[in-house]
């Protein structure tokens, strides 16, 4: 039997303990904004970990949760795997829907966004130890707090990690029925604040300067600087504007959605906000944002990663297809670093940040097999 094989017979004979820590952890609530819960979450992760020998860094945070450092193995070079322990739950929601497995699938919130690539993780390196088997490399393994509302503590933490390292595996839940991610759009978000001047609707109608007069001319511009074939798309999402039906409107905001496929395209579309400019001449008008994660780009490094991840799936008998999405994930930071990485290798399922989210439960052994055979390989 070859190693791949041994490494999947060996999960897949512990797949009711991975779905049993798969339930532990999502029934542990890790919302992003709730330090005191994610805290605890941080807690329970590290504690697996010490469990099988690595060593462990919690990484304390003044406002979000803490981040969790597990390293195992040595090497001169390492390879990181990125996973998040928040949700986009809130901590009562666990109570409303706790973990439970039926016809095959697990339900529950974070089951598939990302509770499974975090158990996953840390069955794909207790397979190893188990096995005897050793990677030539050592494996860093980064549990962030603060993924789902952009990293803003985690990333010059990842962003460190990843210049140390080989290569990054991001432990995110894969693209459709079981595909890697080999890009991720960029993203963006802009406030544009307009001000025109209020007036009596009705006694003083000509001395208004409506804001929102102005605020629709924008919005037909912006969502005109989508384009499609080239996989830019502009939404302005959120509209705040006026005060009465009979004041002409001073104020208006509009909160703006930007993806883009590539850091050339990022360019041209971070130049037309930055240039925005008022069609009426007395309205004033600010833009305030930028880029919050740079295009995970379709390039060369990844592309090998994938393809060494495809000749290990075939080994266990998964034929693994790549993708990509309009959605960034970490992997972004990475990436744009020039570090080769391969996003989607978590669990395989649907319905993320919804409340039918699930996961396939024989996919669990499946993933963390792939995953463990990347760590040997890389």
């Amino acid at each position: 039997m070859s190693r791949q094989k041994r490494i999947l017979s060996f999960l897949q004979s512990r797949e009711a303990e991975m779905l049993e820590l798969l339930g532990r952890f999502t029934n542990a609530p890790s919302p992003s904004t709730d330090k005191p819960h994610t805290d605890r979450f941080a807690e329970m992760v590290a504690e697996e970990w010490r469990s099988l020998g690595a060593a462990v860094t919690v990484i304390p945070q003044a406002e979000y949760g803490s981040h969790v450092k597990a390293e195992w193995n040595c090497g001169d070079e390492s390879i990181l795997v990125l996973c998040h322990m928040d949700t986009v739950w809130d901590a009562d929601e666990t109570r409303k829907r706790p973990f439970r497995v039926e016809g095959g699938k697990a339900y529950g919130p974070g089951v598939y966004d990302m509770k499974s690539g975090i158990v996953q993780t840390i069955y794909a390196v207790k397979a190893l130890i188990d096995l005897g088997m050793v990677p030539g490399k050592k494996i860093v393994v980064l549990h962030t707090s603060d993924e789902e509302i952009g990293s803003p503590s985690s990333r010059p933490i990842i962003e460190e990690e990843a210049m140390k390292a080989a290569a990054v595996l991001v432990a995110e839940p894969s693209e459709g029925p079981g595909a890697l991610k080999t890009w991720r759009k960029g993203v963006g978000g802009f406030t544009v604040s307009i001000t025109g001047r209020a007036s009596h609707a009705g006694a003083d109608y000509e001395r208004g300067v409506s804001a929102i007069t102005e605020a629709g001319r924008q919005i037909l511009y912006l969502h005109d600087l989508t384009d499609l074939e080239e996989g830019t798309t502009v939404n302005v999402g959120v509209v705040r504007a006026g005060t009465r039906s009979n004041v002409v409107a001073e104020q208006a905001a509009l909160d703006v959605d930007v993806r883009v496929v590539a850091m050339d395209a990022a360019e041209k579309l971070l130049s037309n906000m930055r240039n925005l400019r008022p069609f009426d001449p007395r309205i004033k008008l600010s833009v305030e944002g930028g880029l919050n994660r740079p295009p995970m780009e379709r390039n060369e490094k990844n592309l090998r990663l994938f393809r060494l991840a495809q000749l290990i799936g075939r080994e266990i008998g998964i034929e693994l297809e790549e993708a990509g999405t309009g959605g960034g994930s970490d992997g972004n930071f990475t990436s744009a670093l020039g570090i080769p990485t391969l996003d989607g290798l978590g669990s395989i399922g649907d319905d993320a940040h919804a409340v039918t989210e699930y996961v396939i439960t024989s996919s669990l052994p499946e993933r963390a097999a792939l995953l463990a055979g990347l760590m040997l390989n890389i």
